[in-house]
């Protein structure tokens, strides 16, 4: 298991965003009052994970073009999406039918999902539908189709199709990024198609995001935020609590913390 980067680490990608995608070693010695050989091997960490780019005295985000790999993903703000589990989950009730889409969020909910009873789940979350076989009275539904070795979950035509045999309580899907105008963004025309098939085919439809995937960028729409009836989050800034009030959405934060800047 890859360990989780450090809180400083985390730290920096913070302040990395806050500073418009790009931030100097001095700046950073600076702010966090630490030696350059250890900013150093925390922005060699970082690099290391592609979670930053090293550039000529600092650092910058990455293109988001592409999406990291899971693994990178699973240990990203792996407590904030835990929180956004626990409050989605103590939302579901026991003996309904549920989506549950690709991500790391969406594991997380999996595995808390396992003290559920009577629950039927179809997915394409491969790591998820192993999170839940440790629990026998849920019955879990797993598509067919590509396995995504780097993403560890099951795409294409088939996994798209199946989904859409179905009609469920809950539809629970994750997203690569949200744009300022609210758009839901996916890193592939599969991620699109499949988030497509969950939302259009379920009676709630649920988005779990953190924070950091405002205004994260993405190269495919898959839907808006209109299309959502419970956001669940960790933090909303000013902007996005805005929009999802004149869309309608509710919002569910796992905190009592609303973060008004980002």
């Amino acid at each position: 298991m890859t360990e989780e980067i450090s809180a400083r680490q985390e730290d920096i990608l913070n302040l990395l965003k806050r500073h418009g995608g790009k931030i100097s070693s001095t700046e950073l010695t600076e702010h966090f009052d630490v030696s350059v050989q250890t900013i150093r091997k925390d922005l060699y960490a970082l690099s290391e994970l592609a979670l930053v780019k090293r550039i000529h005295g600092g650092i910058c985000l990455p293109v988001q073009s592409n999406n990291l790999s899971f693994s990178n993903r699973q240990i990203i703000h792996l407590e904030e999406k835990k929180d956004i589990a626990k409050k989605l989950v103590e939302y579901l009730p026991e003996g309904c039918s549920i989506f549950l889409g690709i991500g790391t969020t969406p594991e997380q909910i999996a595995r808390h999902l396992i003290h559920h009873s009577g629950l039927t789940v179809i997915t394409n979350n491969l790591n998820a539908a192993i999170a839940l076989c440790e629990n026998p009275n849920i019955e879990t539904h797993m598509v067919g189709g590509r396995i995504r070795a780097t993403d560890q979950d099951v795409v294409g035509e088939d996994a798209t199709h199946y989904f859409r045999k179905f009609q469920v309580n809950f539809g629970i899907c994750g997203v690569g990024g949200i744009s300022t105008s609210g758009d839901l963004l996916d890193f592939s025309p599969e991620e699109s198609h499949l988030s497509q098939a969950i939302l259009e085919n379920c009676e709630q439809r649920l988005l779990v995001a953190d924070h950091h995937k405002f205004e994260r960028s993405a190269p495919v729409k898959s839907s808006h935020l209109k299309s959502i009836d419970v956001f669940f989050t960790n933090q909303i800034s000013n902007e996005l609590n805005q929009l999802c009030q004149q869309l309608g959405v509710k919002v569910e934060l796992s905190t009592d913390e609303t973060l008004r800047t980002l």
